[in-house]
């Protein structure tokens, strides 16, 4: 059975848009992904039916409100393969639940002489929290280099894990390469030498299924916007025996027990520990309307889906004269590229004005421009709303830029 993209296209309002005169070919969803209806919908039906404050009141629209809100919990549980929904904290994204884990295990458990071991090929937020960490307690950083073909130098990684590496922090894409790492493989190394595993799967979660438990990870994050979900709402996911002894890293209302002037605070039980202040509630119910509609789909036509067009479009590209492709061979959801000597800008520019809609930059990840000697790649990202006419409008726009520009 074919994979339904022009039904799952219909379900998305904004990509019947035209830019520029031209019909959209959205293309940048690596950075944020469109919605489709039934997100939409779902939390506008919850403001306009059901909103109210959780967990603090007694009548019937705040413990609805609670009811729905700790269900897509136990549904995220589900997506993931997570043991229990209490091993599961909402936060605003990948980038806050990151800074969560640093600060409050990270603070902990992480002092002067310890390392801590990320790669290359990390977004900024999985860089700078641990730079900040170590610079507060005397930690070292070390690296896993990369090969030029974007691919880690797994060979190095023994080497750099010693008595004293408190955790390895890895991404499970690349969100500019689009490499898939063997994390797995890394966990069970690092877990050999008693090492915790944090795994960023922001760029991964969409594409195929992740299985929390199978892959044996200690830390896993992702956010909801890159998940066809609504901004502002992501998941952080903590072995319970970790989790719970995790100390609170923001206080305020919701994530205590008990407050007193004179005796002090006691906390709350994780999850709800690490969950100061009012939600974002709606966020949260859009969030479980998009695990629904994925679902509905089936995580595996996704990832055929999305495999045969990756296929198709480095096929296709590979006729472009003077075009640089950066990354491995196998790649998941992004094609980082670069056209002869012009400026990643001006190549999105010119895509812009035949509406093709790509991300450039350095994509928050300076290191790994840096590794290639660029200042900035355009990244074209393929997800499962995307056709082959949209990369054959890409390569097209492409070829037209070279003849206009030489």
């Amino acid at each position: 059975m074919s994979f339904p993209v022009q039904r799952v296209r219909a379900d998305f309002p904004l990509l019947t848009r035209e830019v520029n005169g031209v019909p959209l070919a959205y293309l940048d969803s690596a950075a944020s992904a469109q919605k489709p209806n039934q997100v939409i919908d779902a939390e506008a039906e919850f403001y306009r039916h059901g909103y109210a404050a959780v967990h603090r009141g007694i009548h019937t629209l705040s413990a609805e409100a609670t009811q729905r809100m700790e269900k897509v919990r136990e549904q995220v549980a589900g997506f993931l393969n997570a043991r229990s929904a209490e091993e599961l904290v909402f936060v605003r994204g990948t980038t806050e639940g990151i800074n969560l884990v640093a600060n409050s295990w990270g603070g902990s458990q992480v002092g002067a002489g310890d390392n801590i071991i990320i790669s290359a090929m990390e977004h900024h937020a999985n860089i700078v929290p641990w730079q900040m960490l170590c610079e507060r307690t005397g930690a070292e950083l070390r690296v896993i280099p990369l090969n030029q073909d974007g691919t880690l130098q797994q060979d190095a990684l023994p080497g750099l894990i010693d008595g004293r590496t408190r955790l390895l922090a890895i991404t499970q894409v690349s969100n500019v390469l689009g490499t898939e790492n063997p994390v797995a493989d890394m966990i069970a190394l690092a877990h050999q030498h008693g090492v915790k595993v944090l795994v960023d799967g922001a760029q991964a979660v969409m594409h195929h299924q992740v299985d929390v438990q199978a892959m044996d990870c200690d830390f896993y994050l992702f956010s909801g916007h890159k998940l066809y979900g609504p901004t502002g709402i992501g998941v952080l996911y903590v072995k319970e025996n970790i989790l719970q002894a995790m100390p609170p890293w923001e206080g305020g209302g919701a994530m205590i027990a008990t407050v007193s002037l004179t005796e002090g605070t006691t906390y709350a039980k994780a999850p709800w520990r690490f969950e100061a202040g009012s939600p974002n509630t709606g966020g949260i119910i859009g969030l479980g309307a998009a695990i629904d509609y994925v679902s509905a789909l089936g995580m595996d036509n996704i990832a055929r889906y999305e495999q045969s067009l990756m296929d198709y479009a480095l096929q296709a590209l590979a006729g472009v004269p003077d075009l640089t492709l950066y990354g491995p061979a196998q790649r998941l959801g992004v094609i980082a590229f670069n056209l002869g000597k012009h400026h990643a800008y001006d190549v999105g520019s010119f895509l812009d004005n035949y509406g093709v809609a790509v991300r450039t930059g350095h994509h928050c990840a300076m290191p790994l421009m840096a590794f290639y000697n660029v200042p900035a790649m355009c990244r074209a990202s393929l997800v499962m709303y995307n056709t082959q006419e949209e990369v054959d409008r890409l390569v097209a726009g492409l070829k037209r830029i070279h003849q206009l520009l030489g």
